[in-house]
């Protein structure tokens, strides 16, 4: 049976976020656009048998890209059942709140956030106690990675846009964007309000090695610090 013929699978169509998901982006399409963020953020310098958390992986998209960039030890996190349950990759996945990680103290070499921070529902509470977590799973000099929508004039533009009506009938990708916002507009919006303080927050936890703005996005590399 196919992941698409899956009862989850079924589910998850169900769910107007995540097949508004799909007509924004292919698998595949995302699975590419992972391996630019990486490579981006110093991929291609890691340790091939390094020890990798994904979390907030979803359907593993992000697991993938680390496979096909030579990554053997890869452990995806997220929250959702069903959106594990329609992984079609090789790593190990589990159930985990990323508040409470069930890993072991530093016991992760890179920890890797693409897009699972502004969902978070409290933006400094939630986002302090995952960066805590993630500090205490990192080794020493380890390496945590997040690339999150950041509030920019690309990003402002794009919005303002996703309010005309013609603009999203006659570009199926820029209506599936306003559809996903739409549902999650709640922890959307205050994240994109919350930039000094975001920042403030990884940068208490991480020596900060990188943080750029690219296209509406926030990314950060930063470094364990030391005990």
């Amino acid at each position: 049976m196919s992941p698409l013929e899956s009862p989850v699978s079924e589910e998850l169509a169900s769910d107007p976020w995540e097949v508004a998901y799909l007509r924004f982006e292919t698998p595949e399409e995302e699975e590419r656009k992972f391996i630019r963020r990486l490579v981006a953020a110093g991929a291609r310098g890691w340790d091939r048998d390094a020890m990798i958390l994904d979390l907030f992986c979803g359907r593993g998209g992000g697991a993938r890209a680390l496979h096909r960039l030579g990554f053997r030890h890869v452990v995806g996190l997220d929250l959702s059942p069903r959106l594990l349950s329609a992984r079609t990759d090789r790593s190990d996945c589990m159930v985990a709140d990323c508040r409470v990680l069930p890993v072991a103290t530093q016991s992760a070499d890179i920890v890797v956030v693409q897009g699972g921070l502004h969902h978070l529902p409290t933006i400094p509470q939630d986002l302090s106690t995952v960066l805590t977590e993630i500090a205490r799973a990192l080794r020493p000099g380890g390496i945590f990675v997040a690339v999150e929508p950041w509030s920019t004039p690309f990003l402002a533009f794009v919005h303002a846009v996703c309010r005309i009506p013609l603009a999203r009938r006659a570009m199926p990708k820029l209506d599936a964007l306003s559809t996903m916002i739409e549902h999650e507009r709640r922890t959307y919006e205050a994240w994109l309000g919350s930039g000094v303080t975001i920042l403030r927050e990884l940068d208490r936890r991480f020596h900060r090695r990188q943080a750029r703005t690219r296209l509406g996005k926030l990314h950060y590399v930063g470094t364990a610090r030391y005990a």
